[in-house]
């Protein structure tokens, strides 16, 4: 479909960057479900949580205070109409509209924390790239599926439902990149909203997606 093709040109274009696939072998998500398998764009993903009992956080991810601002508390609701997931919502849309094209799981953060490593199958949409100044932002929003109607009008009938998120509950940049797309008219009822962001998968174990040059978290 028209979003899916457009993806694939934000990361031929640097735009966006796609998350590629980190193996992991872990202990259960729930006790019903061992771990989350999905193809996308003809990419298999295999998510599961770490079984290492030595594990603990670090890095970026280890600190407790950070300074507000610009690392504030986020609502939990991001704005109205725009649903907040959890991890085992957010994988039930990584095997349903992420899987059959119809959906996108966005990365809003800068470049630079992306290729940190990221959820499996994200693509790399900073915040800022959907401010309105950015002359590509109307390229990106067409890349989502959004059809042009002539100057800032468009019709998002057949645009991807997105869930987007950034580092957690301490960063705005998930926010910031909901309120851009609400603002050029993208339907709340489209929007979801992981306010756990990176801090939480990484918390919880999950698999990451592969730093950029070198192996998977």
């Amino acid at each position: 479909m028209a979003g899916r093709t457009g993806l694939l040109w934000l990361c031929a274009m640097g735009l966006g960057i796609c998350a590629t696939a980190a193996n992991a072998e872990g202990n259960r998500l729930t006790v019903d479900l061992a771990g989350v398998q999905l193809s996308v764009n003809g990419q298999r993903y295999d998510i599961a949580r770490s079984a290492d009992p030595q594990a603990r956080l670090s890095g970026d991810f280890a600190k407790v205070a950070r300074q507000c601002p610009p690392f504030c508390l986020q609502p939990m609701q991001a704005l109205p109409g725009v649903q907040t997931l959890g991890e085992l919502e957010l994988l039930a849309f990584m095997q349903g509209p992420l899987t059959t094209g119809e959906g996108a799981l966005i990365d809003a953060r800068l470049p630079d924390w992306f290729d940190k490593g990221s959820i499996p199958s994200a693509v790399n949409v900073p915040f800022t790239t959907l401010a309105p100044a950015n002359p590509f932002r109307n390229d990106i929003l067409v890349a989502l599926g959004a059809r042009p109607l002539g100057g800032a009008a468009f019709d998002f009938s057949a645009a991807l439902d997105l869930v987007v998120f950034c580092n957690g509950a301490w960063s705005d940049q998930a926010l910031r990149a909901l309120t851009a797309l609400r603002e050029a008219g993208y339907p709340a009822e489209k929007l979801r909203y992981y306010r756990g962001g990176m801090q939480d998968w990484v918390m919880l174990g999950l698999t990451q997606s592969a730093p950029a040059g070198g192996s998977g978290g």
